[in-house]
């Protein structure tokens, strides 16, 4: 399949009023990137590129096949899946997943469900990068999904006809050189008229960024180190500030673009425990009693409003009724808590430095036990101090990993 050209012009920027858009490539020898199917708009060029950025990340830092799922710049989800990773039933279920004796689940396909289901209701559209290329196992997944579009290093022949003919013909599929290292550079960006430039965030994600632990209990096994690497890993590619939870190789809540750092906590962990409460066996009895001819998008979102049943007003309730048959039976607080608590431990890293103890506080309750932070405030011991009250493993990376 030929490449692109240096310079391919787009469907159009971020909205249709600006028509001009493009995406060039300046660097010397064959061009990395190259469209396989469709159109790309301004905005899947962006996440498109963001994710891989990611994927390749995780590939790194675990050597597992990473995926992600990515709206606008930033991750909805992202995992890893390797040699001993499993998806129960219950999980598929709950993400309305084949059963794994119903698909045969490649490692690929079975790291996009686990980034895909991390927050099902913000993927709606969403970008895919995957890290392997892209198999029949995966391409039968993505399928019945609502996805703009894909990046990978590869496509099997199969899978390659099979999202071809996703959306009508449409869907945006580009195939990028994993050997592709843009190296040391300076990126630019064009701000109202004018031109500002950086250096490229080159850090590196590994194990090394864990070694300084400040906190009395030390004992970081090695699926909290896996699971602190993806939560760094997603954070470094979403918009800051952020905050970044994850449990078993999975993001499973992000904090995106807040002003604070306790809103974002607030946002990861609440979307943490959602992802936990929809394995329950209340949410899967609910799975059972959607009225014929629901589509899944709102299965999906019935199934996220049943997770917060206690906040939900009178309209929501009713629109959550119109869709089941009978009265659903809510989980209850201390059956949340003790649910959630059954999960084992969640791992927590931020962009920067955690600046009030109030952020550990919230993620306590969500069942964190390991936290990665920068470091560098006036307040870190007291940050400590709050780490050591509630039994956390906590390190300082010295790495901030803002994005904007």
């Amino acid at each position: 399949m030929p490449r692109m050209p240096n310079t391919l012009k787009l469907k159009y920027g971020c909205n249709p009023n600006q028509p001009h858009a493009s995406i060039t490539y300046t660097g010397g020898g064959e061009n990395p990137l190259a469209v396989v199917n469709g159109t790309p708009s301004y905005i899947n060029a962006l996440d498109a590129l963001r994710a891989w950025e990611l994927v390749r990340d995780l590939r790194h830092a675990t050597g597992k096949p990473a995926a992600a799922s990515f709206k606008h710049v930033s991750p909805a989800g992202t995992a890893v899946f390797g040699e001993g990773d499993t998806l129960s039933a219950d999980f598929c279920k709950a993400h309305f997943y084949p059963a794994p004796g119903d698909h045969d689940y490649s490692p690929i396909a079975a790291a996009y469900a686990r980034a895909r289901s991390s927050d099902r209701v913000a993927s709606f559209g969403d970008f895919i990068a995957v890290s392997e290329p892209v198999d029949l196992s995966l391409a039968k997944l993505i399928k019945p999904e609502v996805s703009d579009g894909i990046i990978a290093p590869g496509y099997d022949d199969e899978a390659r006809d099979l999202l071809a003919a996703k959306k009508g013909g449409k869907y945006v599929m580009l195939r990028i050189d994993p050997a592709y290292n843009p190296g040391a550079h300076t990126e630019s960006r064009t701000c109202f008229g004018l031109t500002l430039e950086q250096t490229f965030n080159d850090c590196v994600i590994d194990a090394s960024i864990l070694q300084n632990i400040v906190t009395a209990n030390k004992d970081l096994p090695a699926e909290a180190v896996e699971s602190l690497l993806v939560a760094t890993a997603a954070i470094k590619h979403t918009q800051s500030n952020s905050i970044g939870v994850a449990l078993g190789g999975q993001a499973v809540g992000i904090g995106a673009g807040q002003q604070s750092r306790i809103a974002c906590t607030r946002l990861a962990c609440d979307k943490a425990d959602r992802f936990l409460l929809k394995q329950h066996p209340k949410a899967l009895a609910l799975i059972d009693r959607f009225r014929p001819g629901v589509g899944r998008p709102e299965k999906v979102n019935a199934l996220d409003q049943f997770t917060r049943y206690h906040e939900l007003d009178g309209t929501e309730l009713s629109e959550l009724h119109a869709v089941l048959d009978g009265e659903p039976a809510p989980i209850t607080r201390d059956e949340a808590l003790d649910w959630c608590a059954s999960f084992g431990a969640l791992a927590l890293s931020s962009d920067a430095f955690v600046p009030f103890r109030d952020n550990l506080d919230r993620a306590a309750r969500s069942g964190v036990k390991y936290v990665l932070h920068a470091g560098g405030s006036a307040r870190d011991d007291l940050v400590t101090d709050a780490a050591n009250e509630h039994g956390m493993v906590m390190a300082l990376s010295g790495l901030r990993l803002f994005l904007h």
